[in-house]
């Protein structure tokens, strides 16, 4: 087992961390040769388990890792394409959005073009260690990885996004008949594309709409049946002025708002980027259901206000009870399969919830430029990416202000070490990150 140190560790090299170490290359060349990202898997790909060949992302290309806070930026979008001499085939596809295996391709790029950023592939996050002097003031941290090395650090940065959601009614079914969207691509290999399979696809937004056409070309042969709470389909509420919220400069209305205030506008914005699918996807969706409306075969199904009640196995069965939402009737729907499109838990992850219980916080709380409140004194720091919607916006998981928030904390992080000298750590506090996504 070795042991090593660095200044800043950044756990995750998803799209968040990336940001940063580009920013840290740029404003902070004296902090990145001693900067390191550790990745759990062996390369980058975004959304890994949904990484479907035709999906286009929702957002324009130009809100990649950089370019709204440094247009010059050789890590940009645009000098990706032109890198891999793709240039004018994408100026002439005449589309702001590009394909996410293609933004996935530019992390990876991005990662490869770094030059005093570090990332480690292949290292696996399962313990913290928070480190301490004798009067208790916090000096630092110990990150254990999955072959026992260590790595000691005075600035950890988390980015191990969110927990998947799956609803507790599923949770007594064998894993091998429930596919969670983030697990897809991985998982649909095992299932017999051969088999006249019945799909149940649960979900009413854009990632169970994705699993429903997606499934269909996987395993020809199945009969899928999409199932929602809410009345139907909708499309994303993408106005204009709605787009505004997701600026980086919105970011300081929204955190500076009363809590009602902040519910409001995270609930009024649900349908902006979680309750509704890409006009392109319904429009393919509802051509489909039309097609095999007019060819009578009724191979497609939709149960719009419907709840999963119960779910289990009978034989070599998955019974789903279903509740109508209008009347209250209980019917069973036989399938073989289910499809999670549930989502992401909006709640704090469980890492970032065990980091706060290993140094007695009662609650994750961070500061306008994403430094956890530690409660007590501290020379060392840390960072969340990606989990703080509550207080920054509906925005804050999403592609859009990643560019604007990896300054905000390399800056904070420069500010922080001219105030607040490192000291000699004297005693460590273990603290079990056991399957965080690192």
């Amino acid at each position: 087992m070795a042991h090593r140190k660095v200044e800043l560790l950044a756990v995750g090299a998803g799209p968040a961390n990336l940001a940063l170490a580009v920013a840290i290359e740029e404003l902070a060349p004296e902090l990145a040769g001693d900067t390191l990202l550790i990745e759990r898997d062996e390369d980058i790909v975004w959304q890994r388990g949904m990484l479907l060949p035709d999906a286009l992302s929702q957002v324009s290309f130009l809100k990649d890792l950089v370019t709204l806070r440094n247009p010059q930026s050789r890590f940009s979008f645009v000098n990706f394409l032109h890198a891999n001499d793709r240039l004018d085939a994408f100026v002439n596809l005449g589309s702001w959005v590009p394909y996410r295996s293609e933004i996935s391709e530019y992390l990876q790029w991005v990662a490869d073009e770094l030059t005093a950023v570090r990332i480690e592939y292949g290292r696996e996050c399962v313990s913290v260690s928070a480190l301490s002097a004798e009067d208790g003031e916090i000096t630092g941290w110990v990150v254990t990885l999955a072959n026992g090395d260590t790595i000691e650090c005075r600035y950890l940065v988390v980015g191990a996004g969110r927990d998947a959601h799956v609803p507790e009614v599923f949770a007594g079914l064998p894993a091998e008949r429930v596919i969670h969207s983030t697990q897809y691509t991985q998982r649909i290999r095992e299932v017999n594309a051969a088999l006249p399979h019945r799909v149940a696809v649960i979900g009413g937004a854009q990632s169970a709409a994705e699993l429903f056409g997606q499934a269909l070309r996987d395993l020809p042969e199945c009969r899928p049946t999409l199932i929602m709470r809410s009345i139907g389909l909708n499309g994303y509420e993408s106005s204009k002025f709605t787009n505004e919220l997701y600026y980086s400069s919105f970011i300081d209305e929204f955190y500076d708002s009363a809590p009602e205030a902040r519910r409001q506008l995270l609930n009024e914005m649900y349908r902006s980027n979680y309750g509704g699918l890409a006009p392109a996807t319904l429009d393919a969706l509802y051509r489909q259901f039309y097609q095999d409306r007019r060819s009578g075969e009724a191979r497609l199904g939709m149960q719009p206000m419907t709840d999963v009640r119960d779910a289990r196995m009978d034989g070599d069965e998955v019974v789903l009870t279903l509740a109508d939402r209008k009347t209250g009737a209980e019917r069973e729907m036989r399938t073989d399969l289910v499809l999670l499109g549930t989502g992401f838990v909006r709640d704090m992850p469980r890492a970032v919830r065990a980091l706060g219980d290993s140094i007695g916080l009662e609650r994750i709380e961070v500061s306008r430029h994403y430094r956890l409140d530690l409660g007590r004194p501290a020379s060392a720091a840390c960072y969340l990416q990606g989990v703080n919607e509550a207080t920054h916006g509906i925005a804050d998981s999403l592609l859009s202000v990643l560019a604007g928030r990896s300054a905000e904390i390399t800056l904070d992080i420069l500010a922080h070490r001219s105030t607040a000298p490192a000291a000699i750590p004297a005693q460590a506090r273990e603290l079990s990150l056991a399957g965080a996504a690192a």
